[in-house]
């Protein structure tokens, strides 16, 4: 989810709300596999993650149509606008009653899934009923990384492939690792709340500055 709330908005910026969205949605899903492949999977617990997963599978369609239909400055006002209201939602770390039991998890799939497609951001309604249903962090994790293959699975088959050349690939693969080498090496060093609160700023900050490039483009 930290990956989705700091990159996306960059990735719009940079490559526009299509592939933006779509390459976002094929590196989240490829780093939740990679968390479940460490033995995650075995703590997913499946009896939870059914109704998230079915309902996400039925709104991730409403996603990708919505894009299709917008001009590009009012889709990266929305983008913009799920990404910087989620954020503030983690931060506040909001409870909401209607997000619990059943029909909780069903409306926080579905919400996303929608966002997931549409604007690549699929977690925090996830957090958000977590939070409500008194998950524990050790609950979440493996839980949340199951989810995003998921959902991530269905929005790269609504939203494609992003055109990028062979290069471009590599690139965004060396990153990534990178990345991970870097965030590991990271994370003994760095208290877990000031680690939290970097990644929601620099992730505030990229929303904001795309719901601004929308507001300029209109």
């Amino acid at each position: 989810m930290g990956f989705a709330l700091v990159a996306v908005p960059a990735l719009i910026l940079l490559l526009g709300p299509t592939d933006g969205v779509a390459l976002a949605n094929c590196a989240a899903g490829a780093i939740c596999v990679v968390g479940l492949a460490g033995g995650g999977w075995r703590q997913v617990r499946a009896g939870a993650m059914v109704p998230l997963c079915v309902a996400a599978a039925c709104t991730v369609p409403a996603g990708t149509w919505m894009t299709r239909q917008l001009p590009e400055p009012v889709l990266l006002l929305v983008m913009g606008g799920l990404v910087t209201v989620a954020v503030l939602l983690v931060m506040r770390g909001a409870r909401v009653s209607a997000l619990s039991g059943r029909w909780g998890a069903v409306a926080a799939g579905a919400a996303g899934g929608f966002m997931n497609s549409a604007a690549g951001v699929g977690g925090p309604p996830v957090s958000l009923y977590a939070v409500n249903a008194g998950w524990t962090v050790r609950e979440f994790v493996p839980d949340a990384l199951f989810y995003g293959v998921v959902v991530n699975v269905f929005s790269v088959t609504a939203n494609g492939v992003p055109g990028l050349s062979g290069t471009k690939w590599v690139s965004v693969l060396a990153a990534m690792a990178a990345g991970g080498v870097i965030g590991k090496g990271l994370a003994s060093r760095i208290p877990e709340k000031r680690a939290r609160l970097l990644v929601l700023l620099l992730a505030l900050t990229g929303g904001v500055t795309t719901l601004g490039k929308g507001v300029w483009g209109l």
